[in-house]
């Protein structure tokens, strides 16, 4: 299979999940606090963790398979799945400063990018 139509059919499906689950969460949490975005993150955290070991590690999937999963259903599923995986994988070499850089480095600008872009957006 080629590795674009496998990165966009599993993006496909995890984007309309990740609509669907996070959708069905806020409306069941009723509340203000983006429940529905935060179980997504959660959960999409874990099972890209899982999925990155037993794939890499103990199963025979090829790489079409991972592309599908990992980079397409749960990269569009959530980003802060790759996230978490890349900060994990920088501390289990011991590269804990690299790791909080990240992390701080990740939150800060993309909270500083997404203020910058609303103030754009709200100038044009």
């Amino acid at each position: 299979m080629n590795n674009l139509v496998a990165i966009g059919a599993g993006g496909a499906l995890g984007a309309v999940c990740r609509y669907g689950l996070a959708r069905w969460v806020q409306q069941l949490a009723g509340l203000a606090f983006p429940a529905g975005t935060l179980t997504v993150n959660a959960l999409g955290s874990f099972v890209m963790g899982f999925a990155t070991v037993w794939m890499l590690e103990r199963s025979t999937l090829g790489p079409d398979a991972r592309l599908f999963l990992l980079t397409g259903v749960l990269g569009a599923f959530t980003t802060f799945s790759a996230f978490s995986v890349e900060t994990l994988s920088l501390v289990e070499a011991r590269l804990t400063g690299q790791a909080v850089l990240y992390v701080a480095g990740s939150v800060i600008l993309c909270l500083v990018m997404a203020w910058l872009g609303m103030m754009l957006g709200r100038q044009v």
